[in-house]
């Protein structure tokens, strides 16, 4: 099994959303974060004050996946949440040692 998590602007949710249940993701942990990479944040001018903003807004999911399913899906987050400008996110793919439905008891690829 494989953890993706990908950081992604939040504007892009619904739509890798629902490109993820259409190759058949059936969960994922969606958090709302704020950080920084290469565009280093920005500044905005409020009021006619000048702002610097350090961390920008991002949304971070989190999928299990089958291993057989891990770089399909990752494709798919990369394809939709893509939007061609500086910080449009980053994917990490890690391995899962266990996972276990807490209801049931299902271990494993029967627990996602």
């Amino acid at each position: 099994m494989k953890l993706i998590i990908a950081a992604i602007k939040p504007f892009k949710l619904e739509e890798v959303r629902e490109a993820l249940t259409a190759i058949g993701v059936r969960g994922m942990m969606v958090t709302e974060i704020k950080g920084f990479g290469a565009q280093s944040g920005h500044t905005e001018i409020y009021r006619g004050a000048e702002y610097a903003v350090n961390f920008v807004p991002k949304v971070k999911l989190e999928i299990v996946v089958p291993d057989q399913m891990a770089e399909s899906a990752v494709d798919t987050i990369r394809s939709s949440a893509r939007t061609g400008k500086i910080g449009d996110g980053k994917i990490f793919v890690l391995d899962v040692a266990q996972a276990v439905r807490v209801r049931t008891g299902e271990a494993n690829d029967d627990a996602l």
